[in-house]
């Protein structure tokens, strides 16, 4: 049976059945690149999307459950920021997209749709996040390559860009 989801502020049909994981509609069906099957447990991150505005974990979200609602994959992310600042056009890049590539946070690349999404979720509630405030807002996506640190520099670099375009 065909259902409609609303995905990066666009309304799509798809076919898959109502227990499939959304994760599975998102890169199979849809063909999307940014969501990434990691571990299928919930537990690393890579699978991370926004639906009305908070981080789920797609690889066990069945789609019937986001019926409905909206969903913000990490190629929306751009217009999610540009939605939330009140911006005309939105840009290229969500600011936390653009200082993960200035701070060559990702290596391998297998945490970066988890960690962006989560960021972009954090610092659309929290303008002026601490140290400690990210480090506990990440706690649960694990990065193979250990860029840590950078994927930390990176956070508060955006924070500081998204405050300084309000």
């Amino acid at each position: 049976m065909a259902q409609t989801l609303r995905i990066n502020g666009k309304s799509v049909v798809v076919t898959s059945e109502d227990e499939t994981p959304l994760l599975y509609v998102l890169t199979d069906e849809l063909a999307m690149k940014g969501p990434r099957f990691g571990c299928g447990l919930a537990q690393c991150g890579s699978c991370s999307v926004l639906v009305d505005g908070a981080e789920v974990r797609s690889c066990v979200m069945p789609m019937a459950q986001v019926v409905g609602r909206e969903i913000t994959t990490l190629e929306g992310l751009p217009g999610f920021y540009a939605k939330k600042a009140g911006l005309a056009k939105a840009p290229d890049l969500h600011p936390v997209q653009q200082a993960f590539v200035d701070n060559q946070s990702s290596q391998c690349g297998y945490c970066y749709n988890g960690m962006a999404v989560k960021a972009a979720e954090l610092l659309a509630l929290k303008a002026e996040p601490t140290e400690s405030d990210i480090r506990r807002h990440m706690a649960g996506h694990i990065c193979r390559c250990g860029t840590y640190q950078r994927i930390l520099e990176a956070i508060l670099a955006a924070a500081k860009t998204m405050r300084n375009h309000s």
